[in-house]
Formats: C-alpha cells, structure tokens, sequence
C-alpha cells in the first residue's frame, strides 16, 4: 500500500519465510503429485524455525494433512503456532541434538522425502545426499524457480515468458 516499487515479503525475522513456503509447497507436490492428505514430519528446532512456521500456517489450509513434531522438549512449535517460553541459549545447547543420519534415515518409509531449506548446520549428515529420498538439492533449485516466478509477475514479465516459451 506504501511501496511505489514492488515489494516480495522475505519474512519478518524468526516468524516467517513465505518465499522458502511457496518452494516447499512446489517440492512437497512435485514429490507426492498432491498437498492434501500427506503427512509433514518436522525435525530439530520448531521453536526458531521461521521456514518451519510459515510451512505450518499454510498447510493447515489444506485438507487433512498430518503432522509430527520431532524435537526437544525445549525447542516445541511455539504455541502460537499450534506458550511455551525458551530461552535462545536452549536452541545453542541442543541444536546438535537432531542430526538425521543413514541409519536413522534406513527406518523411514520408501516414499519419505527428505526437505531442509539449507543451508544444513549440523541438521544432516552430508552422506545422507546419496540416499534418492533427500530432495533437499531439487528443493533448493526448486526455489529458483519459485523466486523468478515471483519477480517476473512483480515486472509483468510473466506472460510474456510463458507466450515465447522462456
């Protein structure tokens, strides 16, 4: 309302991500063909998670879709998200706590897709890259393309790009 240039929301500090959101979303659909009926297992820390918030709120829009919630104690999914209070020293201590692995990997289903929205920090073990099911790489390209999306539609550009076959 203010802006005389477009403006993409990039989020508001440790609340929301809506860009790496829109990208999820594509990856989540392009992986499973639907958004409605999956079940969404969130790991590590749900407390400071800005991507793991607005992923959240935007799926509680569709139609049952399940959630599992992995993480300490003291790093919950805040309850304005689904009111506990922690300390950020809390996140510090136990942010190595979650490290998915081979073999915690080797108990999850044939058709578990693997997302982060990267940078990893101690959250995979980089040989967990070799197993089909980490989409975190095609996740991350996904997020090109959900981002030139976004600025073309800003630019008007978008029809022009999809009329020539851009």
């Amino acid at each position: 309302r203010y802006a005389r240039i477009p403006v993409i929301n990039a989020g508001d500090g440790g609340h929301q991500h809506p860009t790496q959101t829109l990208t999820d979303l594509l990856t989540i659909r392009r992986k499973k063909g639907k958004i409605s009926g999956v079940t969404i297992g969130l790991c590590g820390d749900l407390k400071f998670g800005r991507t793991v918030h607005s992923l959240i709120k935007s799926l509680v829009r569709y139609e049952d879709v399940k959630f599992i919630f992995i993480s300490p104690e003291e790093l919950h999914v805040p309850g304005y998200i689904v009111e506990e209070v922690v300390k950020p020293s809390d996140y510090v201590r136990l942010k190595d706590s979650y490290i998915l692995t081979p073999e915690k990997l080797s108990l999850g289903k044939k058709d578990l897709a693997v997302m982060h929205p990267l940078p990893r920090v101690n959250e995979i073990a980089a040989e967990v890259d070799e197993d089909p099911r980490a989409v975190y790489f095609e996740q991350a390209r996904n997020g090109v393309f959900v981002r030139m999306a976004l600025i073309l539609a800003l630019l008007g550009l978008e029809s022009d790009v999809l009329e020539k076959g851009e």
